[in-house]
């Protein structure tokens, strides 16, 4: 009998906390909801996470045929997917992500001043896409679905990691007020920039992977 795979699930859980970033999205939420009464915060909390979800399950069964039909093997899309998480990673170091997010949030505020402050939808823009289901868990979906996915237990601790980011990002931003009290703009920073290096390490081993599955298959 296959046996759960811990190793799996725990690197499931790192990538996606790292690439959808719960802690980092959770100030933008805030800015677009500031005013917005309760309830209204609460839906467009609940609606963000379940659309984003939907976006991101596509992606896991769906993700391989639509590479199939514009010809792309799954070791270019590895390679591919791992410089697309590196360059990440980098910006998550040197927090350009971050001043991007932000900009992002001001831009839409000053192109329509109902968004922020009101109970406009935020939910599919920019929270959904590409806050949450963005380039970069996408990629990752895939690349887990394609090397680990093959088998019930496996796709189990590849879908338990992204359900605990994601069911993470909901309560936060359920709480997103008090807790951006709590943990202050240098302690969100300092971890960003940890998570940046971590996130770097697991990107250059998809990029070693992917080099290393076409070498084999030429």
């Amino acid at each position: 009998m296959e046996a759960f795979d811990l190793a799996l699930l725990t690197a499931s859980f790192v990538t996606f906390f790292v690439v959808i970033d719960p802690i980092g999205v959770a100030p933008i939420f805030g800015a677009l909801t500031d005013g917005s009464t309760p309830a209204h915060r609460r839906h467009m909390a609940i609606k963000s996470v379940a659309i984003a979800t939907g976006v991101l399950i596509l992606f896991a069964y769906g993700g391989e045929w639509l590479l199939g039909a514009l010809h792309i093997s799954l070791d270019a899309f590895r390679a591919a997917g791992g410089v697309l998480l590196f360059m990440i990673a980098l910006d998550m170091i040197f927090e350009k992500r971050t001043e991007r997010r932000s900009e992002r949030a001001d831009k839409m505020s000053d192109e329509d001043d109902t968004i922020a402050g009101t109970n406009e939808d935020i939910s599919v823009f920019p929270m959904a896409i590409p806050m949450l289901a963005g380039p970069g868990a996408i990629a990752s979906i895939m690349l887990f679905m394609s090397s680990d996915g093959g088998s019930a237990l496996g796709q189990l601790a590849i879908f338990g990691g992204l359900a605990a980011n994601l069911v993470m990002c909901l309560v936060i931003f359920l709480a997103v007020g008090p807790l951006m009290r709590i943990i202050g703009d240098t302690l969100a920073a300092m971890i960003t920039r940890i998570l940046g290096v971590i996130l770097a390490a697991l990107a250059a081993q998809f990029i070693f992977d992917g080099i290393a599955g076409a070498l084999l298959a030429g």
